[in-house]
């Protein structure tokens, strides 16, 4: 019994005289760091990837799925929900709208939307029904100074047929501009619609240049619902659109298609035509379905430890929303982006880990999924406009976005990541990412898409955009585009889990510095 009382004496002497020597912690952050792992990423992607979840569209049962598996799996870290009440939840109120009744109809002929012609969303009714007993030929329905094409005519009430563009003569030079490049006019769609309205036109109908490129860029937004912020608002007065091919144009034209024809040549020539009122009665109806709905970002809130820093959030995000199904088909979006939710999933538990052991970030640490995305950025837009916490004290946002793939141009060194922003608006976030990276991670920074005049736009085409608008400072994280992008085919088995793993450690350190550093980064560059 001595021997055993000397043996504790001992060891409680060696503990303190340790902790006096100033003993290195149990723990470092890359321990924390090496808790970002390829199975718990494979893990959660096999959830947010599922069949189960439907592709995860906005203010869908499989979104909400979706969302409830991310507040869970907060709760399982540790880490709490933003409110009071413990919730993770920060609902956001949108529109949903889907096509109606959408047809076009001539005594001879039932017309097909988007294969005979289009509806624009932002031009439909929800009520009317157009039934219209001829077309008023309005050449380009360009109302400027330089031409007008409105001159003495009436189209009060009526449909109007108009070509796309504007008029230009055998040299090649617009009307309005008068040189080669063309003016707004050949541009900006809405232009012509404002003129459209404001001389009262009831329908107005365009013909397309080229109505098969047109109808396959807009293929994905004609299809499926389109989602706006807030709650559900009458559409404004002004005419309905239908954008027509040349081929149903001519058909609609009927005996009298050179009659306009000689008119639109006229108008290039800079001779001012006759209007030609084309005797074709048709009805137009082209309704809209719109509900209000309701979808979900999912914060996790890891407040600081430093009592002089805590007020100072760092906000860590990546959308989980995707594009949801079209008829049997299911646009799972493992790499889009069920990968950069995955990722920051990991990021989460791992601050959560290290707060469990007394070495939680001395700033906060906002950690916040959202939908809406694929919509417009809106979940994140939301968020800003109706921050939980004061965007003064928001440091940064860090942004993580499909990186589960290598793209064609790293096929034999996959061991990269593009950065985007962060040198946009602060030289101190540039220089951080750029020592974490070559003291911890070792991978490629690739700057490409960094480039203010890179035509993908990355830069503003992901969440983190929205706060960059605010003047907080941002850093998105992307490893490139590939053949499966918005389509079913992106899946799970295509996923890389090591090089996420890799990438998601960089995420970690990245912002371990940022919320751990004693002074705040500074916005000290100013542009795009």
């Amino acid at each position: 019994m001595k021997n055993l009382r000397f043996l504790v004496l001992f060891l409680s002497i060696f503990s303190l005289t340790r902790m006096a020597q100033g003993q290195a912690p149990a723990y470092t952050v890359d321990d924390f760091a090496e808790s970002i792992n390829p199975q718990d990423l494979r893990m959660y992607l096999s959830v947010l990837a599922s069949d189960q979840l439907e592709g995860r569209e906005t203010g869908t049962e499989g979104n909400e799925k979706a969302a409830q598996f991310l507040a869970s799996q907060f709760k399982s870290f540790g880490i709490p929900g933003y409110r009071q009440d413990g919730s993770y939840y920060q609902d956001v109120i949108f529109t949903r709208t889907d096509w109606g009744e959408v047809k076009l109809t001539t005594p001879e002929k039932e017309y097909k939307h988007r294969w005979d012609f289009l509806c624009l969303k932002q031009y439909a009714t929800r009520q009317e029904v157009f039934m219209m007993e001829d077309i008023v030929f309005a050449g380009y329905g360009v109302d400027d100074p330089k031409h007008r094409d409105y001159a003495g005519l009436d189209v009060q009430g009526k449909a109007i047929l108009i070509y796309e563009g504007e008029p230009m003569d055998k040299k090649g030079r617009y009307c309005v501009s008068g040189t080669k490049d063309p003016s707004q006019w050949s541009q900006d769609w809405r232009m012509k619609m404002q003129a459209a309205k404001d001389h009262g036109a009831a329908v107005v109908i365009m013909i397309a240049s080229d109505f098969q490129k047109l109808a396959g860029q807009t293929r994905r937004f004609m299809v499926g619902p389109s989602i706006s912020l807030g709650e559900v608002i009458q559409k404004t007065d002004g005419p309905a659109l239908a954008i027509i091919s040349s081929s149903m144009a001519r058909e609609l034209m009927g005996a009298q298609v050179d009659e306009v024809i000689d008119a639109r040549n006229r108008i290039n020539k800079g001779k001012r035509p006759q209007s030609v009122t084309i005797k074709t009665p048709f009805t137009f109806t082209c309704r809209l379905d719109l509900n209000t709905i309701t979808g979900t970002n999912v914060l996790g809130y890891n407040e600081g430890s430093d009592p002089q820093l805590k007020d100072e959030l760092v906000v860590v995000t990546a959308h989980f929303d995707h594009l949801g199904k079209r008829g049997d088909d299911i646009f799972n979006g493992a790499n889009d982006n069920g990968s950069g939710t995955s990722t920051v999933l990991e990021i989460a538990q791992a601050f959560s880990l290290a707060k469990q052991k007394g070495m939680g970030p001395r700033r906060s640490v906002l950690t916040m999924l959202v939908t809406g995305e694929e919509k417009g950025l809106l979940g994140s837009k939301y968020y800003v406009q109706n921050p939980v916490f004061p965007l003064e004290n928001t440091v940064v946002d860090v942004n993580v976005d499909m990186v589960g793939r290598i793209d064609k141009k790293h096929e034999n060194n996959p061991d990269y990541i593009y950065v985007i922003g962060s040198d946009r608006l602060s030289s101190d976030l540039h220089r951080i990412n750029e020592e974490m990276n070559a003291k911890h991670s070792h991978l490629e920074l690739d700057y490409t898409y960094n480039a203010p005049d890179d035509p993908n736009r990355y830069y503003q085409r992901s969440d983190h955009y929205n706060f960059a608008e605010r003047g907080i400072p941002v850093i998105f994280y992307f490893n490139g585009s590939h053949e499966d992008y918005h389509r079913p085919s992106d899946t799970i088995e295509k996923i890389d889990f090591d090089i996420m793993a890799k990438i998601g450690r960089l995420v970690f350190y990245t912002t371990w510095e940022l919320a751990n550093r004693d002074e705040r980064i500074q916005v000290d560059v100013t542009g795009e």
